[in-house]
């Protein structure tokens, strides 16, 4: 009995101090009541709405999501496992979930997951639990066969939620579609070498479509993390009205 009492408490303090490196929430006023955005880890993202929450790119086991409400709807962007984590996907509670997902990354879903997903391509559209949702290009430039990110195979999404809009880019370089965006409340962009863009394309780019808000995301590379108190002051350069919004993704370096 004393070894059970232990092992519960230890998984209690395993799941307190994984609740503790999170980001406290933010929340922002739709139509519809608040939009809460909880960062998660990497390009992992929770946002919760109308009493529905949805995880994007759900990635870094159970622990990760420590606190955070299972998923009614569950959004991913590409086929890598930071994206595409089956053993997360396998580790969380998806009984109730739907799934948007690329064709790409519906091929490699368990049956059981398949069944439940939606696939849509790029400028493609759906709506779920209210939720309208459409497809945006996301790839690497110069646009070649051999890239990490060809064109067409994963999708970035654009989000509408209570009169409010939010942008998930995935992984992409600062792509004519990312541009060309406009009236995007609430934006994440991604920005680590090799593998998408640098800092500079990346406040480029925001520059270019305006968002509201923006959180840098997914900004671990091969060299380390991306310097996003710099992409802070480059956007802010350009235009001090963006609310670029720095919080942690990877609380791993932090302890």
């Amino acid at each position: 009995m004393k070894l059970k009492a232990l092992l519960t408490f230890a998984g209690m303090l395993a799941i307190l101090f994984a609740t503790a490196q999170k980001n406290h929430p933010d929340q922002i006023k739709t139509d519809k009541g608040p939009l809460t955005i909880q960062p998660v880890l990497h390009g992992t993202v929770a946002l919760t709405w109308d009493n529905k929450t949805i995880y994007v790119d759900p990635y870094g086991g159970a622990a990760a999501f420590a606190g955070i409400a299972a998923p009614d709807l569950i959004l991913i962007t590409d086929i890598h496992g930071d994206h595409l984590d089956l053993k997360t996907l396998d580790a969380i509670n998806t009984d109730k979930a739907r799934l948007v997902v690329p064709q790409a990354v519906a091929d490699k879903l368990p049956e059981p997951l398949r069944q439940k997903a939606v696939v849509i391509g790029n400028d493609e559209h759906t709506e779920q639990l209210g939720i309208a949702i459409k497809a945006i290009p996301m790839y690497n430039l110069p646009e070649s066969e051999d890239s990490r990110h060809t064109k067409g195979r994963g999708n970035g999404y654009v989000l509408t939620m209570g009169g409010k809009t939010v942008y998930l880019s995935g992984d992409t370089e600062d792509i004519p579609e990312m541009r060309a965006l406009r009236h995007i409340d609430v934006a994440f962009v991604c920005m680590n070498l090799p593998y998408t863009m640098d800092i500079d394309q990346a406040a480029s780019a925001v520059l270019a479509f305006k968002p509201a808000i923006v959180y840098p995301y997914h900004y671990r590379g091969q060299g380390g993390l991306s310097d996003v108190e710099a992409f802070k002051q480059k956007v802010n350069a350009g235009n001090k009205r963006i609310d670029v919004r720095l919080r942690n993704w990877y609380p791993e370096n932090s302890r």
